[in-house]
């Protein structure tokens, strides 16, 4: 097998793993802080940490393409605050669910703007990966409350996010990335923080016009700092995956983080994960076996 595929899987199991512990920290921090403020927070701790890699280590491409990298970052934040508004409002397993229709989102991107192929196996373990989803959501009916759109709406911005990685890996170091991500991220957030008062928004919409209250106690910043930590480190690793590996591939991986995410939330005061969560979890695993193959 390439020895790419190979180094995008381990660094999409580690981003898995990394991202499902970020989002029980921010499952703990959505009782005391609102979703814009989680944001606002992680990002400019995590733009400090980034600077401080590249003083330490300072980058050699020679970049290009700024409006593709601006696109990058900012589809990236509309991702990450419905993602932390979803957080905040269901349970940490479906919240991580709703996020993982991304990687089906970027194998269709992929597809049709980049053209690439997915071989029978690598099709196979896509398939036996959603359907190892489908039974640890449980789907019922089809109508989709409002927070669940958002949710689902988060992973088609957060696949057009990953996609936009794919034009600008040969011109921008990951870390570089990375940086616009968190960049954007912290200054849409001051915006909306600055011109809350003087906005009236629909219900839907009131939780990006929220009021900017700094946390008072050390118990929060110590939750927001290791956040802000795991999840840069996270996208990095996401970064890198998605830049040495085909988007499809990589995006069965990205599924493991949704047991990752069951246990977190178990250890959180969750139930059990009961026969048919099970399952899907052994679908997922083998799925990856099978993209092991591929």
């Amino acid at each position: 097998m390439n020895i790419k595929i190979e180094k995008g899987v381990l660094y999409m199991f580690l981003s898995a793993l990394i991202s499902a512990l970020n989002g029980a920290v921010a499952k703990i921090l959505s009782e005391d802080i609102c979703a814009l403020e989680i944001v606002f927070f992680r990002n400019i701790i995590g733009v400090v940490f980034i600077l401080m890699m590249l003083k330490h280590t300072p980058i050699t491409l020679k970049g290009g393409k700024p409006h593709l990298l601006l696109l990058r970052g900012f589809l990236g934040f509309s991702a990450m605050i419905l993602f932390f508004y979803t957080i905040t409002t269901i349970n940490l397993g479906e919240a991580i669910t709703l996020n993982k229709t991304s990687p089906l989102f970027v194998s269709i991107i992929a597809y049709f703007l980049f053209h690439e192929k997915l071989n029978y196996s690598n099709i196979l373990a896509l398939i036996i990966g959603f359907i190892g989803v489908l039974l640890i959501t449980k789907p019922v009916g089809l109508s989709i409350s409002y927070e669940y759109f958002l949710g689902i709406l988060g992973g088609l911005l957060a696949a057009m996010a990953y996609a936009t990685i794919k034009k600008i890996k040969h011109l921008y170091d990951a870390r570089v990335i990375v940086l616009s991500f968190m960049g954007v991220g912290t200054v849409i957030p001051l915006f909306l923080f600055t011109i809350s008062p003087y906005v009236t928004p629909p219900q839907s919409l009131s939780f990006l016009f929220m009021p900017l209250i700094i946390p008072s106690t050390p118990k929060l910043w110590f939750l927001i700092s290791a956040m802000a930590v795991i999840s840069t480190i996270s996208q990095w690793l996401l970064t890198k995956a998605y830049s040495l590996s085909k988007a499809g591939v990589i995006g069965v991986v990205s599924y493991t983080n949704i047991p990752f995410a069951i246990g977190f939330g178990y250890m959180l005061g969750d139930s059990f994960p009961d026969f048919y969560v099970l399952s899907g979890i052994g679908l997922i695993i083998l799925g990856g076996l099978l993209l092991k193959r591929g």
